[in-house]
């Protein structure tokens, strides 16, 4: 064997969970899973699965192109298995994996698939868009929180006039007047961007603005949905006692404005479900406030009719265990666990009340079962509810049987920073909004900053070759089907704003100000990171309002209004159109990712299935650069005309008019400008808008 012999054509190695790579790629238990590996037809190469402990030789299938592929099959078991490849031609030894090819076997970056693990179908690629119910649009004015309505955390409600004022630095009970009314007057503008689901922020009854501290888990908040019953009495200001607040608890405990509001809501997802379109609740199950009618510390249900004492007010409470308290010190007792210490944020103690346990399960099951039909759960610090990992992970299976009970095709996706693997072993989460692979990566990337804007680090700024090993290493952590509906998003309500990292300055509210979140910012690195994310895999989930360029450093000011009337039509423009590509080339949604370069300021990517192939390409530095992909590497063949430009964005704007490509030897000559982003599709898509 020649010297040239001797090496594996590293390059053209390549298996994943996919479809085209495994079938069925989320198999039951008993199914025949057929795994495929390709190679370089030119290697004359064994290929070997390694499930296991076992190794199995696979077989010759089929040439195309300049690669030839390998299969080999076996039932599936019950229970997670892990599995990868080992590669030989006589002189030289690989091992391939979720990391790709490997020089030795490391079983912690292996495929792993579980049976009967499934995860929805519709929300594999979905472009999702969440809502800050009180921030979007104010489309009932009699539904209003009102100045002195009542007292939250030093001081009354506040009802802000003017809907274009920017949030306060302490912003918890300051309401501009969204609500569902709002929402669904903006239907027709949902539809025409492109979205596919709706996940709303917390809908619960509850005193502040983003609802985190549920005051009722069984009723939508009346000041989102309908008042019927109404009252005058309002707190003076300085008054703390929220039992004389009488506006707020008629409003908030009268059974008349609960049912009419959960019938709005009711009436509300059929609407957006004959659209077409999905919604996902946020379940805040860790935690509830201290107005929460179990406890009640605010007064607000002890003399009301219909409600049983809460555990503060009295020591024979049926929700007295619901709660940890320290001491037995009733009536008022105000000695229970807040969490993080936090007074309006009772600790809910689940080790302890299997009353609790089955009546968040209740509820998990209520709202998406008839006649609210929800979609699925968001799980706010879910990895947090008890108080070890043992208790987390009984509770989530029960849950997840549960929900999936009630509505098979819900989605159950929690809010987790670290490794999740623990948690998407097939029997818990199907999936995590997805900081670690997806919002942390391409932030620190595109601006240098992390996702609150707390910390710069010039060292990860465009740098292309830490960006693809942090987010391989990251994604590695997921199953398919899990990776396939991660919500990957951009800004969301608890961090700062895109938009405003692009100024790669650290800052808050508190110590810079509103204006200078709108300072410096970069519109071309905005448009890079839609394409990145559009063109990724996960569920593209865009924050209410980063369409058409809302800025903000991280909470509160992350919260500012939707700014209705003076919208960038041109940045909304841009997002409806790579949204529809989104949406109509397959690979983008559940292909195969290839890196291809990465560099100082520069990546380069492919995706692909069996219908078509895409390149991206994202140059975050002030400069025009050459470049040479191969392209080979994603089955695009030689040829003139074979690769079509459909988009290129810049710091103005950006360009969709058609150009095709040729291939030559494999590689897409081109050159990207400053600044650049582009896009290329080669095969089978619907090329109409």
């Amino acid at each position: 064997m020649g010297p040239a012999e001797r090496f594996i054509g590293r390059s053209g190695l390549f298996s994943d969970e996919t479809e085209m790579f495994r079938t069925p790629c989320e198999p039951n238990v008993g199914d025949r899973v057929t795994v495929k590996f390709r190679s370089l037809a030119a290697d004359k190469l064994k290929v070997y699965l390694l499930l296991g402990d076992e190794e199995i030789k696979m077989s010759y299938s089929h040439r195309e192109g300049r690669f030839v592929y390998h299969v080999a099959s076996f039932v599936m078991p019950e229970g997670m298995i892990s599995y990868d490849y080992k590669i030989t031609n006589g002189e030289e030894t690989l091992y391939y994996n979720k990391l790709g090819w490997v020089e030795s076997r490391d079983p912690y970056y292996a495929f792993r698939v579980t049976g009967g693990f499934k995860t929805p179908d519709w929300a594999k690629g979905a472009v999702i868009y969440q809502i800050f119910v009180d921030r979007f649009c104010n489309g009932d004015k009699t539904n209003d929180v009102v100045n002195d309505e009542y007292y939250y955390i030093n001081g009354n409600s506040i009802q802000i006039q003017n809907w274009d004022e920017t949030p306060k630095v302490f912003d918890v009970r300051c309401f501009y007047g969204g609500d569902l009314a709002g929402v669904r007057s903006k239907l027709d503008y949902l539809q025409s961007l492109g979205v596919e689901v709706i996940y709303f922020n917390p809908l619960f009854v509850s005193p502040s603005n983003h609802k985190y501290d549920s005051q009722d888990y069984d009723h939508i908040d009346p000041h989102y949905g309908v008042i019927v019953k109404d009252s005058d009495v309002l707190l003076r200001d300085g008054d703390s006692d929220n039992s004389k607040a009488g506006k707020y608890i008629t409003r908030t405990t009268d059974i008349e404005n609960l049912e009419a509001s959960d019938r709005y809501f009711a009436d509300l997802v059929e609407e957006i479900h004959r659209r077409g379109m999905r919604v996902i609740l946020d379940g805040v199950f860790n935690h509830c406030g201290s107005f929460n009618r179990w406890l009640d510390r605010e007064g607000i249900y002890e003399n009301q009719k219909g409600y049983s004492k809460g555990a503060y007010v009295s020591s024979r409470s049926p929700y007295k265990n619901y709660f940890s308290f320290k001491e037995e010190d009733w009536p008022y007792n105000d000695t229970y666990d807040g969490w993080w210490g936090h007074e309006t944020l009772p600790k809910l103690n689940y080790e302890d009340s299997p009353e609790l346990y089955a009546d968040i399960l209740r509820i998990a099951a209520k709202w998406v079962s008839p006649p609210y039909n929800c979609d699925g759960w968001r799980l706010d610090v879910a990895a947090d509810l008890g108080h070890t990992p043992e208790f987390n992970h009984r509770f989530w299976k029960d849950f997840r049987n549960t929900v999936k009970k009630a509505n098979p095709d819900a989605i159950i996706l929690a809010e987790h920073y670290g490794d999740p693997s623990a948690w998407l072993r097939g029997d818990e989460w199907d999936t995590v909004m997805n900081y670690d692979a997806f919002m942390e990566p391409i932030t620190w990337f595109l601006t240098g900053l992390e996702k609150h804007s707390d910390e710069y680090n010039a060292g990860l700024l465009g740098n292309g070759d830490w960006f693809f090993k942090n987010i391989t290493h990251n994604m590695s952590k997921f199953q398919q089907g899990s990776l396939c509906v991660a919500m990957n998003e951009l800004s969301n309500h608890d961090h700062s704003r895109f938009l405003t990292r692009t100024n790669s300055t650290v800052g808050r509210l508190s110590n810079r100000g509103p204006e200078a979140a709108g300072r410096g910012i970069k519109y071309s690195m905005l448009r890079a990171a839609v394409v990145f994310q559009m063109t990724w895999p996960g569920a593209p989930t865009i924050y209410y309002g980063d369409e058409t360029g809302v800025v903000g450093w991280t909470d509160p000011d992350n919260r500012r209004t939707y700014p209705w009337g003076h919208e960038n039509w041109e940045l909304i423009e841009f997002h409806k159109y790579i949204i529809s590509m989104h949406k109509k080339i397959s690979c983008l949604k559940c292909g195969s990712v290839k890196m291809l370069i990465g560099t100082d300021h520069l990546i380069a990517y492919g995706r692909f299935d069996e219908r078509n192939q895409a390149v991206v390409i994202i140059n975050n530095k002030d400069e025009e650069r050459s470049l040479a992909l191969p392209v080979w590497q994603l089955g695009i063949p030689d040829g003139e005309a074979v690769l079509k430009r459909i988009m290129v964005t810049y710091e103005h704007g950006c360009n969709v008019g058609r150009k095709m490509f040729s291939v030559s030897d494999g590689y897409l000559k081109i050159t990207v400008g400053p600044m650049e982003s582009q896009l290329y599709v080669a095969g089978d898509y619907d090329y109409k808008r």
